[in-house]
């Protein structure tokens, strides 16, 4: 069985860290949500943000993710990871919940 909540690799903390440094408030975040599209019928959708009521936020070295009730159900035991090189630069989230996913891995089923 998965661990409780969302984890974080050592390169996404890095990337958060390095996305909200601007920011002047203390409580800013990568939201990760989701969302109801795609050819497997969910999808996800990051940005930044900060904790709303019901939120469930988890923090690793200071970068902290966000993530609302309904999208928890469907996160809880992700590891999310941070990649960078000549084929494709961005968040990947390591989902032990998803069953199936489209051919181009935008979207997904559990």
């Amino acid at each position: 069985m998965a661990a409780a909540g969302i984890t974080l690799t050592d390169n996404a903390v890095e990337k958060i860290l390095t996305l909200v440094a601007n920011d002047q408030s203390d409580e800013k975040g990568l939201r990760v949500k989701v969302v109801g599209g795609g050819c497997s019928g969910l999808s996800y959708k990051m940005d930044l943000d900060q904790k709303r009521d019901g939120d469930r936020v988890f923090e690793r070295d200071g970068a902290r993710i966000i993530v609302d009730r309904k999208s928890y159900l469907y996160l809880n035991g992700t590891e999310l990871d941070y990649a960078d090189d000549l084929m494709h630069a961005g968040f990947n989230l390591r989902n032990p919940n998803v069953k199936r996913s489209c051919g181009c891995g935008a979207s997904f089923g559990v």
